[in-house]
């Protein structure tokens, strides 16, 4: 039989919110057709087909996503279904070209040779693709003369081909209903506060309640450019109790921010950079945790304290080749907390530089390998000495940071995936090194899609301090501080419509430590459902 070249797509991935890398839950028609021509360059054509289904559902009628359809069925042996999607490609000129010659593929696996050679006559006597005519004429005089088929090949078709909307807006918004057994994380036992010995037993108040989760997201998108565009975006996320003696556990988060985001792709190389200034503002409420009551300093309420506004610039970059992909994240931030009369401010700087590299082995598999460090940088909190006194006279705060981490994938079956990551950090009190820290984590993910509408998602996440100068309770009588975290999370969603889905989410947190004070356990559960569009 007579093998020929086989023309497919660069597989251009649309314009991505930032995201996950990669979470395919409830995505939209871009993340959907995205995460499909992920798929389809490591050869899992079934499960690209998925996708790019998914991304139709959602709306997506392209003359590109019917190309990209129509290899894919052809890599999959369904070569009716191929010759239906590569059909509708035609009409795009920029596709045109690539497209008749995919069918003459097509034709020619079916056994229709004359089709065949109509089709690779159209590529051969146009005018528009060089490389395409030459192949074309290959293929024509090795179909006559029977002889064995040139190497395969893939025409990358460049994002910058694909016709973009002027403009652009996303829109996420989601809603339910929660229960929590521990609403202001309390420890669960009697304990003497040890940084007063002379005080009474404290018994805290484990107390549960029902909480209304609440998340929105919107990004309007102008592509001013031919790679670039820019944007501005809103977010809100926020967790509010119902009942009025909870209420102090509420907590919310506004999020504005605006930037511009450069994507180019030629052949198996992809380049991002994604630049952006954001202002936030969060309000909590300062409480005592073994009561939930807002704390008070000498009878003056300070429970605005954790109140900030912060802003900042930030740059991400991203440069992808065929299996190594290398990036940078770049932020500077200011921290402008709640103004304090009697007590220090948390007011502070923020640093971070973080660089990553992601080589993948095979089509399955991938390692990256992630270095960062930043730094915060008080202006109203004195460092504490190695008796674990925060005296005035001494200088301000700064904790540095340094961390490496290991992540390794494995795809088992186009349906499901797992993962694990390693990380240490050592943060670095710069004054007399009271506050040091080296902390190990540990964590496992998998991911499972059982049907078109169906995904799970499970992480754990485990926790190791070691506190090499810090006391429990800052009391140079009690032993180091030890300190040990772990959280588990289980996701159920299910998309009932193009634009609504429904979601399920399971969340365990615990930490046990020497220091009594900061011990709880906790259980959360919600329910709610998320509009997309």
């Amino acid at each position: 039989m007579v093998k020929m070249r086989h023309l497919s797509l660069s597989l251009l991935a649309a314009i991505a919110l930032l995201v996950p890398a990669q979470n395919a839950h409830a995505m939209t028609a871009s993340q959907y057709f995205a995460d499909g021509n992920r798929l389809y360059r490591d050869e899992l054509y079934w499960a690209a087909l998925l996708r790019y289904r998914q991304a139709a559902e959602e709306g997506m009628d392209t003359a590109l996503l019917h190309y990209n359809m129509g290899v894919a069925h052809y890599r999959a042996a369904q070569y009716l279904r191929a010759r239906e999607e590569l059909s509708q490609a035609l009409g795009d000129p920029a596709l045109r070209v690539a497209a008749q010659y995919n069918l003459g593929l097509n034709a020619y696996a079916l056994g229709e040779i004359d089709e065949a050679l109509q089709w690779f006559r159209l590529a051969r006597d146009q005018n528009v693709n060089e490389k395409l005519q030459s192949f074309a004429i290959v293929a024509i005089a090795r179909i006559r003369d029977q002889q064995a088929a040139p190497d395969e090949f893939d025409v990358r078709v460049a994002e910058r081909d694909r016709k973009r909307d002027f403009a652009d807006l996303s829109f996420r918004v989601r809603i339910g209903f929660g229960s929590d057994d521990n609403v202001f994380r309390s420890p669960a036992d009697p304990y003497v506060d040890q940084s007063d010995p002379a005080t009474p037993v404290v018994t805290p108040v484990v107390q549960t309640g029902a909480y209304m989760p609440l998340s929105l997201s919107a990004k309007y998108l102008i592509n001013s450019l031919k790679f670039e565009g820019f944007y501005v975006a809103y977010r809100l996320a926020g967790r509010y109790y119902q009942d009025k003696e909870l209420e102090n556990a509420n907590e919310y988060q506004h999020q504005a921010s605006f930037g511009s985001e450069y994507r180019r792709k030629e052949g198996s190389r992809e380049r991002e950079v994604r630049s952006a200034f954001t202002v936030s503002q969060h309000v909590e409420t300062y409480y005592d945790p073994d009561d939930g009551t807002a704390r008070d300093v000498n009878g003056v309420l300070v429970d605005d304290r954790l109140d900030y506004l912060r802003y900042g610039p930030e740059l991400r970059v991203r440069q992808s080749h065929e299996r190594l992909t290398i990036g940078a994240h770049i932020k500077g931030q200011l921290w402008n907390y709640s103004t304090q009369e009697i007590i220090p401010e948390y007011d502070h700087e923020y640093f971070l530089l973080r660089l990553y590299g992601q080589y993948r082995f095979t089509p399955s598999s991938l390692f990256r390998i992630t270095a960062e460090g930043y730094s915060r940088r008080y202006g109203d909190r004195p460092s504490y000495d190695l008796d674990g006194e925060p005296r005035l006279e001494n200088p301000n705060i700064r904790y540095d940071y340094y961390a490496v981490e290991l992540t390794a994938r494995q795809r088992v079956f186009n349906d499901l995936w797992f993962g694990f990551d390693v990380q240490r950090t050592e943060r670095i009190d710069q004054y007399v090194g009271y506050y040091d820290y080296t902390r190990d984590s540990a964590g496992v993910e998998i991911h499972w899609t059982p049907g078109d509408r169906f995904d799970i998602e499970a992480r754990g996440v485990y926790h190791l301090y070691d506190y090499p100068n810090a006391f429990a309770y800052n009391n140079p009588n009690q032993p180091r501080k030890t300190q040990e975290s772990a959280e588990l999370r289980l996701v159920a969603d299910f998309r009932m419509t193009r634009h609504l889905s429904l979601i399920a989410e399971a969340r365990y947190r615990e930490t046990v430590s020497n220091d009594a004070r900061v011990q709880f356990e906790r259980n959360q559960y919600t329910l709610g459902v998320r509009w997309e569009q």
